[in-house]
């Protein structure tokens, strides 16, 4: 009998001490590690165009019925006023406390047919509450490869860079028609009906393509051929998991599950497997602790207060006053050498940083301090060959936050966790420079723009 959430955090003695020894890897990307290299895929979406393979790495949950959409707005903070069909939009949820659950991609695929697509912290959320709740609704769940056996149900392409759009024109034979950005359009590649969705990655622009999966590899090997003299580049695992640093999303947060009004049912219904891992060195036994608004993640633009939703009283209160903000972290090249120098000198070393993703849990949460104050958060790290440096996205106090303040990201555990990526090591203190995010111009310009758009 597989054992519950619920069960597994009474066995550790608290949700932090299950999460910070969990057994459990970071996130895994079942798709090549790279096709060349990880500098070389990381520049294709800034300088050509890349290829990226998403069909194995999310979690597909397709939710049909009269009361999907309804399902839909009670739990997402965002407006439903004007979605429908062959649109899409970043679909947040929170808890009754106004901490987030987590986000996912939500397309609007036909009349009461929707596909919610990420990772599972929001989607096992919504599963529930159908579930649970007196919803007209039906689920098909298509995990992903680590945990399905068989192939997707859909394959899923996405094409980012500057040449995108003309290999669009390229492999369809003719003009891409104009499509609003998170607007869904279809085309027809080598006789085949594609749908896709207008979007970009780090500014460029970009489309993602899907399709049922028997028709996939005809799709992709028409890509390929129609972008060979376009400069087209296959991304691999290693630089497709640092793609957010430059357009400054938060994969996975800690999802605000343990606490409120509906947390005793949903531990009690989410799997012990679904728990993640917590990694970083914030130690607090306080789980909430960890939590994060939507506003420190830079969604309060998402949120829309003109209908009912689960933990609309206290998102409202606390959008009086948002209690961080979403930056971009520098870290100080001398200080990242001495942490990796550590290796090879006697002694116990610094926390290993993996290049190009640095993260070993799947939430990342590390301190980020002033004056040995801390002032907020430092999630997902790596390195970003576009720019040239090692950044973290971080959520800090509003006084820290302005470009150019000086901080310290506390790097490693103290004491260390008993998770398998963590080998024995010592803490160290990496000095950084506040940054704007995205930390990009370019991003910053463009994909800012579009995606607030996309959220309403």
């Amino acid at each position: 009998m597989t054992e519950s959430l619920a069960a597994a955090i009474a066995r550790a003695g608290s949700p932090v001490q299950l999460l910070r020894n969990a057994q459990a890897r970071p996130t895994i990307f079942p798709v090549t590690a790279e096709f060349s290299n990880w500098r070389s895929e990381q520049q294709s979406w800034q300088k050509t165009v890349a290829l990226l393979d998403q069909s194995h790495h999310m979690t597909d949950l397709f939710i049909r019925g009269r009361d999907a959409l309804r399902l839909l707005s009670d739990l997402g903070v965002n407006s439903f006023a004007r979605f429908q069909v062959d649109n899409a939009k970043q679909f947040i949820a929170v808890n009754d406390e106004g901490y987030l659950i987590g986000d996912a991609i939500l397309f609007y695929l036909a009349d009461e047919g929707f596909d919610l697509v990420g990772h599972q912290m929001v989607i096992d959320w919504v599963q529930f509450h159908g579930e649970t709740g007196d919803y007209d609704v039906t689920f098909e769940r298509d995990g992903n490869s680590i945990v399905r056996a068989g192939n997707p149900t859909l394959y899923r392409y996405e094409l980012q860079g500057p040449n995108a759009l003309e290999l669009m024109e390229r492999v369809t034979g003719a003009p891409v028609p104009p499509t609003r950005f998170f607007h869904m359009a279809t085309f027809t590649i080598d006789g085949i009906t594609v749908r896709s969705l207008r979007h970009g990655m780090a500014g460029q622009p970009g489309f993602e393509l899907f399709g049922p999966w028997e028709e996939g590899e005809r799709v992709r090997d028409a890509l390929l051929r129609e972008g060979e003299p376009l400069g087209l580049v296959r991304v691999g695992s290693k630089a497709y998991s640092s793609a957010n640093l430059e357009s400054a999303w938060v994969p996975s947060p800690l999802p605000a599950i343990f606490t409120g009004a509906h947390a005793e049912r949903y531990l009690d219904w989410l799997p012990a497997t679904s728990a993640g891992s917590l990694a970083g060195s914030l130690t607090s036994e306080r789980i909430e602790d960890y939590y994060v608004t939507p506003y420190d993640l830079g969604y309060g633009r998402s949120v829309a207060f003109d209908h009912d939703f689960l933990g609309r009283e206290a998102l409202e209160r606390i959008a009086q006053e948002p209690t961080r903000v979403k930056v971009t972290l520098i870290w100080n090249p001398d200080d990242v050498a001495a942490a990796q120098r550590s290796l090879l000198e006697p002694g116990l070393p610094a926390k290993y940083i993996d290049f190009p993703k640095a993260r070993y849990g799947l939430y990342q949460v590390d301190r980020v301090l002033i004056d040995g104050h801390d002032v907020g958060i430092s999630h997902d790290a790596g390195y970003i060959t576009n720019e040239q440096v090692f950044a973290s996205l971080a959520s800090l106090v509003p006084d820290a936050a302005e470009p150019g303040t000086e901080v310290v990201v506390v790097w490693g555990e103290e004491p260390n966790s008993a998770k398998p990526a963590v080998e024995p090591h010592r803490q160290v203190e990496i000095r950084a420079t506040v940054a704007p995010a995205p930390y990009s111009s370019y991003a910053r310009e463009n994909y800012r723009r579009e995606t607030s758009a996309a959220s309403s």
